[in-house]
């Protein structure tokens, strides 16, 4: 048995207005809906904020962009979901109460919200200036598909390494980090992030980006990677991209390269030599 995924590396057009952004999520519903084949995947992922732009002018643009939780992004992706078979992951500007979070949702293939999760890191160099506009969240979302245990990351949150390890210890099998990664400095090394990451934690990671010029490069890595298995990566051109994940290879794996079994539990009480002087 395996999960199938189809990653959406989707262009994104400028949007700082309701009617710009419910034509784009009208026209992405159409693009997989005719990028389905005769058996649905089991689960359809776009990308970080997927149902609007991602700059300073549309972060301007939020108080009209902004949605709730069952709001425009919620209905298209419902009665996709109903129309395809599939569950779908898609993102947006969530809006609950006082805060504003950058979220991504998930239905299932009957168009019922499953779960969200809400960026636990705003990134503030570079290209993003999020604190500005959003809250951080406070809270995982862990959901199951096909006997898999899959978490939610979200661009930034990535560069954790804590947060990650607490996702080992929920045994979880599979992330899906759905980014938005334009060209600045953090560009050329997030795709190595995927690759450790997947490593260390032994399991499956695709990190999703958007699509278009200064975009792109989205990454799937299993949970270890070597020369007859290396990660798979996208160009930066639009793309509908199927993913299949055995549902024993986290298994596999651990069996062959035991890191989670040979870990140490003291490291911290370790004592540190200096310059010949135990500290």
């Amino acid at each position: 048995m395996s999960l199938h995924l189809l990653a959406c590396q989707i262009e994104i057009p400028q949007i700082r207005d309701v009617a710009a952004r419910d034509a784009h999520l009208a026209r992405t519903a159409e693009k997989i809906r005719k990028a389905i084949g005769p058996v649905p995947p089991d689960l359809v992922v776009l990308p970080e904020l997927s149902a609007m732009e991602y700059s300073y002018d549309a972060f301007a643009c939020l108080g009209a962009l902004e949605e709730p939780m069952y709001g425009p992004s919620f209905a298209t992706y419902s009665r996709l979901a109903r129309t395809i078979g599939s569950g779908i992951v898609y993102g947006f500007a969530l809006r609950d109460g006082d805060a504003r979070y950058i979220c991504q949702a998930v239905v299932d293939s009957r168009g019922e919200l499953v779960g969200h999760f809400e960026k636990l890191h705003l990134a503030n160099y570079g290209a993003s200036a999020e604190a500005a506009h959003f809250s951080p969240g406070h809270q995982l979302f862990i959901f199951e598909q096909r006997g898999l245990r899959i978490a939610l990351l979200i661009c930034y949150d990535i560069r954790f390494s804590e947060l990650v390890r607490r996702l080992v210890e929920l045994d979880v099998d599979v992330v899906l980090q759905c980014s938005a990664y334009t060209t600045d400095l953090s560009f050329y090394s997030w795709r190595h992030f995927v690759v450790a990451r997947a490593m260390e934690a032994q399991i499956a990671w695709l990190g999703l980006n958007r699509a278009g010029e200064g975009w792109g490069g989205s990454v799937f890595s299993a949970p270890f990677v070597d020369a007859l298995a290396p990660e798979q990566q996208l160009g930066n051109e639009e793309k509908f991209w199927p993913i299949e994940i055995p549902s024993d290879q986290r298994a596999r794996v651990r069996a062959i390269t035991p890191y989670h079994a040979d870990r140490r539990n003291d490291y911290a009480a370790l004592p540190v030599i200096e310059g010949g002087i135990m500290r």
